[in-house]
């Protein structure tokens, strides 16, 4: 059975989406300014691509019931953080922290939350680090402040993330035990692949220096 607003509710929340992108759109520019700046400033370029999304009502409204919230906007405004959501993708796991740091030090913007998901992965293996930013939205007569969950992962780790969303999407949840360590098996291998790329960075990097 499909889990919906009611069409009242719908409306509302339809609304509310358009300040969440607005919110998006803000949060958006400011990575790409601090990717504008890394790549011609500092010649760096710490950040792959950026993926960013508002979640749908339909999304919303399974969300809220699977954490046992009743259907309405304004429960998707209090209890959900990450309906805006942005997405940084590095090449190198130490490019993470620099891409936080920058994030974080932004004058007008909060942390809401921080959660490093890659030095305590979680059960399942999952790794990446997440921000909720408290993100202004200028209005012609009000300043609303809204949430946007920022991620930030390397390419490993987010080919992972993907993979796991869809095996766990095709058994609805309810994944076998052996499907589940062997999720986690592959998580600790691109790990690695990923501390093996770190090294080759920093060799890189001492290389570039000598010259």
């Amino acid at each position: 059975m499909a889990i919906l607003f009611s069409p009242d509710e719908f409306a509302l929340m339809k609304k509310d989406l358009v300040l969440y992108k607005c919110a998006l759109k803000n949060m958006r520019t400011r990575v790409d300014v601090i990717l504008e700046e890394f790549m011609h400033l500092q010649e760096n370029n710490p950040i792959e691509h950026i993926k960013g999304r508002v979640k749908t009502p339909e999304s919303i409204a399974r969300k809220l019931h699977r954490r046992g919230f009743a259907l309405t906007a304004e429960n998707a405004r209090t209890q959900l953080t990450d309906i805006a959501g942005l997405r940084c993708i590095c090449s190198f796991s130490l490019d993470v922290g620099k891409i936080a740091d920058a994030i974080v030090r932004q004058p007008d913007i909060k942390v809401k939350k921080m959660r490093d998901y890659i030095s305590t992965p979680k059960v399942s293996g999952y790794r990446s680090f997440h921000l909720i930013m408290d993100v202004p939205v200028h209005l012609t007569d009000t300043t609303l402040h809204l949430p946007v969950e920022v991620q930030i992962r390397t390419q490993a780790m987010d080919f992972w993330a993907s993979l796991e969303h869809k095996v766990r999407y095709s058994f609805k949840d309810d994944m076998p035990e052996s499907i589940i360590r062997e999720l986690w098996t592959c998580a600790q291998k691109i790990s690695e692949l990923d501390e093996r790329m770190h090294k080759v960075q920093d060799v890189t990097s001492l290389t570039r220096q000598r010259k």
